[in-house]
């Protein structure tokens, strides 16, 4: 699967962590794993399939039976290479029921100086339209984010449905997989950001001389870094 390609509701949102990070670097290597574990989830469930959005249902589609709520963030545009947060967005009258979660996100880089939040638009690439979502679907406990391009530019959206929750996972195999991706987009604490994905997928870490080593029902990970905690080594066994 590539990760470019397919990571390409009106219900109250609430922040998932109990002792959430306070700035964008620390987010990214609380939620990006899981996050980017999650959207291996959603291409499961939604494959090859076009997307279609009714921002005034607070839905999106991507055929018959895949149907979820979603939470409009931001738009990315093509030709000027900038993003716009929805809150900023006040020409496309998006409607205030999809716009829970990115307002509580910008009173959260209010209340912790998080210019990333806080700033109505500014120049990016779709690299940060990644970095966005991952941060977003981690915070709120979304099932997934989709980047829906429209031609002209991008729409950022988090997604939730049981089904994408439900998907079938390989919970030796896909750490193995995503870990490595991840920290090969993102400059990050390697080792922290091991540890706050292993857990949250259910393993529980033990550090050992050289490294850690996760474990979760009778599958077993080891992982060793560098003096500057960067990845040497994955290894998975059951």
């Amino acid at each position: 699967m590539s990760f470019l390609k397919y990571i390409s509701g009106a219900q109250q949102a609430s922040i998932a962590a109990v002792n959430p990070a306070t700035t964008e670097q620390a987010l990214l290597e609380q939620y990006g794993g899981c996050s980017l574990d999650k959207q291996h989830n959603l291409y499961e469930v939604i494959g090859e399939h076009n997307w279609d959005a009714d921002l005034a249902a607070g839905t999106i589609s991507f055929g018959e039976g895949k149907v979820f709520p979603l939470q409009v963030l931001g738009t990315f545009s093509h030709s000027a290479q900038n993003w716009m947060w929805a809150w900023a967005n006040t020409e496309s009258a998006i409607p205030p029921g999809v716009m829970e979660e990115v307002l509580q996100l910008k009173a959260f880089g209010e209340q912790h100086q998080i210019d990333l939040f806080t700033k109505a638009d500014f120049d990016a690439t779709q690299n940060d339209l990644h970095r966005i979502g991952m941060i977003a679907a981690g915070m709120f406990d979304d099932s997934a984010y989709y980047l829906a391009d429209f031609g002209q530019g991008i729409l950022l959206a988090t997604i939730k449905g049981d089904k994408i929750d439900r998907a079938e996972r390989d919970n030796l195999a896909r750490p193995l997989s995503v870990f490595p991706q991840l920290i090969s987009f993102f400059e990050m604490n390697h080792k922290n950001t091991f540890i706050n994905y292993i857990t949250q997928i259910g393993y529980t870490v033990e550090e050992t001389s050289d490294g850690l080593t996760a474990t979760w029902n009778g599958y077993t990970i080891t992982a060793t870094f560098d003096e500057l905690f960067r990845l040497t080594q994955i290894n998975g066994k059951n």
